[in-house]
């Protein structure tokens, strides 16, 4: 396991591969060892490796680095989670440039039912800190798991409320988890990792560097079946995470401000170009996702013990069975089928009545 493990890392660290590439190399050899011992002729022929990235593999001999890296997850009981790990953050797979490998210190569920992102400005002001700490407290009951940034500001401000309401949260860091940055984050950081965690892309000795941040805001963004933006400029991370959810087909909400507030502008213009929807309080995000609680007992359809259904199906209908209702994406996990087999079974189900379709890509018997 270890040895896989070691040829995962170096896979990261193999010059003019990237997260893309990599993924179409498992895809092709099955494992990141077979990658590396695969002749220099078929790996050039997989579509978009080419004879420069060939080369970059078999001439790679810094499996050092990869060694070392082993050492420090080791050492400080980091969790390495390589996309093909059943750990992985399963949402993200469905996202074209999702990281190959994931570093996390924690104990919270990456693949929990209802994954939202609370992100916005660092430099906030009363609106948006009271906005922030009243929409965690009433996710507090909801069974939600909150993902940010722990940058200054509403990314903080989150992560705070969230530790005070007893609510799982996650950072999502631009750098590499022997360091804390801002710094002052540090005693914040070291509190989630015991009710929510830390997860970065980066290696040990990643500095947060300028364009790690982007990179960071896709998997805040990949990751989370919704996307909440709080408070923001014109400019900024904040609309870079709700730009790029709206990219991976994420249901993006925004607090709408003064039309005369330059740190609402992001806000409202996400609003105005309908690339957000407006929202003022939990409770309607709670119900565009369909996740209110139905509080009376649902009660099975006798008429699906006549109906024959195919194996997908049959698969599909026994999961929807345990459960109230189902973001696509944790369907795709549980079910372990592809993710055209499940858009089938779910159609050929909806045709019929058994199951129906909700909005923010929610699926529940009918």
């Amino acid at each position: 396991m270890q040895k896989e493990l070691l040829y995962q890392i170096a896979l990261t660290l193999v010059p003019n591969i990237g997260d893309v590439n990599a993924k179409a190399l498992i895809n092709h050899f099955g494992s990141a060892e077979a990658v590396f011992h695969a002749p220099k002729k078929i790996i050039d022929e997989i579509e978009g490796i080419g004879p420069v990235r060939a080369n970059s593999i078999k001439s790679f001999k810094d499996f050092s680095r990869a060694q070392d890296e082993i050492e420090f997850i080791e050492k400080y009981k980091i969790t390495p989670l390589f996309l093909t790990d059943k750990n992985y953050p399963q949402r993200l797979l469905n996202c074209y440039d999702s990281p190959a490998m994931l570093y996390y210190k924690g104990n919270a569920d990456l693949n929990s039912s209802r994954i939202v992102a609370i992100v916005g400005t660092r430099n906030h002001n009363d609106y948006g800190k009271n906005i922030t700490e009243k929409l965690v407290e009433d996710l507090a009951n909801e069974e939600v798991l909150i993902i940010s940034g722990l940058a200054f500001g509403i990314d903080s401000i989150a992560h705070k409320s969230s530790v005070k309401n007893n609510v799982p949260t996650i950072g999502v860091l631009a750098h590499g988890l022997d360091r804390v940055y801002p710094s002052q984050n540090a005693s914040l950081a070291k509190q989630m990792t015991s009710c929510g965690g830390l997860l970065t892309e980066f290696k040990s000795n990643t500095n947060p560097d300028k364009q790690n941040f982007p990179g960071r805001n896709r998997i805040v963004a990949g990751i989370s079946d919704a996307v909440i933006v709080v408070e923001s400029g014109i400019k900024g991370g904040s609309l870079i995470t709700a730009e790029l959810a709206n990219g991976y087909n994420k249901d993006v909400f925004a607090f709408p401000g003064r039309a005369d507030d330059s740190k609402s502008a992001g806000c409202n213009y996400l609003i105005k170009n309908n690339k957000a929807m407006l929202v003022t309080c939990a409770q309607d995000v709670l119900e565009n996702m369909s996740w209110k609680e139905n509080k009376k007992k649902m009660v099975k359809k006798q008429t699906e013990l006549f109906i024959e259904f195919s194996a997908e199906e049959k698969v599909v209908v026994d999961i929807l069975q345990t459960l109230d209702q189902i973001h696509i994406d944790e369907l795709y996990f549980k079910s372990k089928l592809s993710s055209s087999a499940v858009a089938q079974a779910l159609l050929m189900l909806e045709m019929q009545g058994i199951v129906a379709s909700l909005p923010g890509k929610i699926y529940k018997m009918a």
